[in-house]
């Protein structure tokens, strides 16, 4: 048996190299997981660019990587196990979670349960929990079967989008709807990415918001035909949002010479968040910014909070109802949000990882991949 891997420079994030490479013996304890499909969006780039300061390059380590810094990029998808040395784990169980781009991977289950396990991987131990859990489908609340694109596509995107929601939300928008009763405006930046739009699905059900989209101009249309943005503008129009408003920046871009930009229009800006990084090109530090300091949002520290204040069971029955009505608002039979494109063998992988690292393409498209033969 082999496995095909999907290695990326550090360094170089355009630079690629696939490897296939010998199966070794599976270990007592450890299970071999196919990994079938998984998705790419731009918050896999942010991954990768902010692989070394967020420690993302150190859940898949690459072996005989040599002098080249090769990295593996993680991914969200779907596998099966094709092969199990341990006792609560059956060949062909389905598992939804944290993979390696490549065609298979190694884990050392831990913390079993009837819905979940961690990977207890050495090299793991010190990464944040999250992202080492493992949901087994047969007992998963959020799948089925028939939409499991749009949960490895979404899901991830969307548990940070309303975390990000909910972490503004518990802290009151830092005053910025208390002001004279005025609308705080919610400025979002690369309003076409899809943590983005399910930000803004998710302000837009706050009466006492204004969410801006802020894009490219071939962008503008099918950010105005989700129908969740009050407003939608390209990055050239900060003169239509008044400087003195109070505000919030919810930074997807990571461009920085546009955040200053903004930071220094937006006077009246209370609150500015950094999420993400689309703009890879444009990547830049945050200091001597006017205003408010950027700070870096990370998701599990959120995830935390709640669970400690609603118990697991709390959090997760809330995000659940979330999660359904968007997937019914992106999956409109009439209107949809999001198509799916399926992306199968080394050559389409590499294609299409190409495409989504330069930000090009049809934001209403998904890309799912597989470096299954």
């Amino acid at each position: 048996m082999h496995t095909t891997e999907f290695l990326v420079r550090k360094d170089q994030l355009a630079s690629t190299l696939l490897r296939t490479r010998a199966a070794t013996p599976l270990p007592d304890g450890q299970v071999r997981v196919g990994i079938d499909t998984f998705a790419l969006t731009s918050n896999n780039i942010t991954y990768a660019a902010m692989g070394e300061a967020m420690q993302y390059w150190q859940f898949f380590p690459v072996a005989d990587a040599g002098d080249v810094p090769w990295g593996r990029i993680p991914v969200w998808g779907f596998g099966t196990v094709t092969e199990s040395r341990h006792p609560q784990v059956a060949v062909g169980e389905r598992l939804y979670g944290y993979f390696p781009m490549a065609s298979s991977v190694d884990l050392t289950p831990e913390k079993l349960s009837d819905k979940t396990f961690s990977d207890a991987a050495p090299h793991r131990a010190g990464l944040h929990p999250v992202y080492n859990q493992y949901t087994r489908c047969a007992t998963d609340p959020f799948y089925t079967a028939d939409t499991e694109d749009v949960q490895a596509l979404l899901r991830p995107l969307f548990i940070t989008s309303w975390l990000i929601d909910d972490f503004l939300a518990d802290n009151a928008f830092f005053g910025a709807t208390a002001t004279s009763g005025q609308r705080g405006l919610m400025l979002l930046s690369s309003a076409s990415s899809k943590t983005a739009y399910g930000t803004a699905f998710r302000m837009a059900q706050r009466p006492e918001l204004e969410v801006v989209g802020l894009t490219s101009p071939g962008n503008v249309a099918f950010c105005e035909s989700l129908g969740c943005y009050h407003r939608v503008l390209t990055y050239d129009q900060l003169d239509q949002i008044a400087p003195a408003a109070p505000s919030i920046y919810v930074d997807f871009a990571g461009n920085a010479a546009f955040r200053k930009a903004l930071h220094t229009h937006c006077t009246g800006l209370v609150f500015s968040s950094s999420i993400g990084a689309t703009h890879v090109e444009n990547m830049g530090g945050a200091k001597d910014l006017p205003g408010p300091k950027a700070t870096l949002f990370f998701a599990p520290a959120q995830i935390k909070k709640r669970s400690a204040e609603w118990g697991s069971r709390g959090l997760g029955e809330r995000l659940l109802q979330s999660w359904n009505a968007f997937v019914a608002t992106v999956s409109h039979p009439e209107h949809p949000w999001l198509q799916v494109v399926q992306h199968r063998g080394p050559d389409a992988v590499q294609a299409a990882y190409q495409q989504v690292l330069g930000g090009r393409g049809d934001p209403r498209l998904g890309h799912m991949l597989s470096l299954q033969p």
